[in-house]
């Protein structure tokens, strides 16, 4: 194999092209965030371009959490948070909160309950 053809990057992209060069999403998502595609957002997404709807992908008939997109697409956290913000914007993802109303008490109390939950697996 020539080594001189072999480029050790492959197929990168730098992650600001993916986004425009936007670092900050339109709205802010949690991570534990429940979003979903139905089939007619999955079409829809085909025409919004090949990332949005690789995660739209990812999310039809199943709920994933914004982070279990970007692991399942590989993408950085901040590219993932940036785009789902866009195609929830879009109505291309449907966004169910798991964060609870009450305020900030709560919501910490949530996160620690998640994470008690991850140390057992």
């Amino acid at each position: 194999m020539d080594q001189r053809r072999v480029d050790p990057r492959g197929a990168l992209v730098r992650p600001y092209a993916v986004t425009r060069g936007r670092t900050e999403p339109r709205q802010d998502i949690a991570l534990e965030a429940v979003l979903m595609a139905s089939l007619t957002q999955v079409a829809e997404s085909r025409f919004a371009g090949h990332d949005k709807h690789r995660i739209a992908t990812v999310c039809e008939g199943r709920a994933q959490s914004l982070a279990e997109i970007a692991a399942y697409t590989r993408m950085p956290l901040g590219v993932a948070r940036v785009l789902v913000a866009d195609m929830v914007a879009e109505s291309l993802l449907t966004l169910h909160t798991a964060a609870p109303a009450e305020g900030f008490e709560e919501r910490m109390e949530l996160l620690g309950r998640v994470l008690s939950g991850l140390r057992r697996l």
